[in-house]
């Protein structure tokens, strides 16, 4: 065996081991090297942090306190109070809607002898939109059709006065009211309704109660007045519920100046064009109106709605 090659091998080796040495040094310092990036934390992979609304200490709906000691009372209100405080994109509309139709509900629930806390029932009702129900209840007071008409309201082809704001809270007191005088209690009234009074005597009388926490309902009017607690709890304290506002964030009342009709117009596009208005503008702050002519009656008048110029 020759030395001198012998020897250029180990060399060789040994260049070889001590390259990768160098290149494993280099490598564990770069893994160990201080990054630019943020390190993610426990923190960071929780998408939401959400804490459960709390009861008011005073909570009261027209003048009741919620009994609380009750059973089942105080997980029902919490139930509702969830809904309305995580429910984000109805709950800022409907709120945001009240700076418009709560100055206008307001004075005619004081003038009807009926507790402030029920314009919150049209809330719950109708979200302060016209809206239609599956049952084909409708306005922001949901009337069903023979109901409307008992409380004096117009509904025909024509005309349909649920939509009527004014005139269907004028109604929806006459109900409440009407109620009231029947059961001595306006949480009853309230739960009224929902089902209707004869289907809430009913109930009264085969469960042997006197108030509306006594009685086992169904699942709609069991929540009912709870979700009117619960409403008004949010919209009179919204920002401790999550909802920041500006003051331009609230919808005004929107400026109009009335016209009274006396007699029937055929051409409701004619009407609004001598008025000076568009049709669109005519028809959506009239939507009582439901087609394209008013037909009144000898001993009618009808006041119309149009946009200041």
């Amino acid at each position: 065996m020759k030395p001198e090659v012998k020897g250029r091998s180990a060399l060789k080796w040994a260049g070889a081991v001590a390259l990768a040495m160098v290149i494993m040094a280099w490598a564990s310092g770069a893994s160990n090297a201080p990054s630019n990036e943020r390190q993610p934390s426990v923190q960071d992979s929780i998408p939401q942090q959400v804490s459960p609304p709390r009861i008011a200490s005073e909570c009261s709906f027209a003048g009741v306190d919620l009994p609380l000691d009750r059973v089942g009372v105080r997980e029902r209100m919490e139930k509702e109070l969830l809904i309305g405080t995580f429910r984000h994109s109805s709950s800022l509309l409907t709120l945001k809607r009240s700076g418009r139709w709560f100055p206008l509900i307001e004075p005619i629930l004081v003038d009807s002898g009926i507790p402030l806390d029920f314009k919150y029932l049209s809330v719950i009702e109708s979200g302060l939109a016209n809206a239609v129900s599956p049952s084909d209840a409708r306005g922001f007071w949901q009337f069903m059709k023979p109901a409307a008409q008992e409380f004096g309201l117009r509904v025909d082809k024509d005309v349909d006065e649920r939509y009527h704001v004014e005139k269907a809270t004028r109604a929806a007191c006459a109900y409440l009211n009407a109620a009231h005088r029947k059961y001595g209690d306006w949480i009853l009234a309230a739960a009224s309704y929902n089902m209707g009074m004869s289907g809430l005597s009913r109930r009264l009388s085969q469960q042997k109660g006197k108030a509306y926490w006594d009685l086992m309902l169904n699942d709609e009017t069991a929540r009912y007045v709870y979700r009117l607690y619960a409403t008004k709890q949010v919209m009179e304290d919204p920002e401790s519920h999550g909802f920041r506002l500006m003051a331009d964030d609230w919808y005004a009342p929107i400026a109009s100046r009335d016209t009274i009709l006396l007699d029937s117009v055929d051409d409701l596009a004619a009407f609004a064009v001598s008025a000076g208005v568009s049709y669109n503008a005519l028809k959506t702050l009239n939507p009582w109106l439901r087609t394209g002519r008013l037909p009144i009656e000898s001993d009618q008048y009808y006041v119309v709605r149009l946009p200041v110029r």
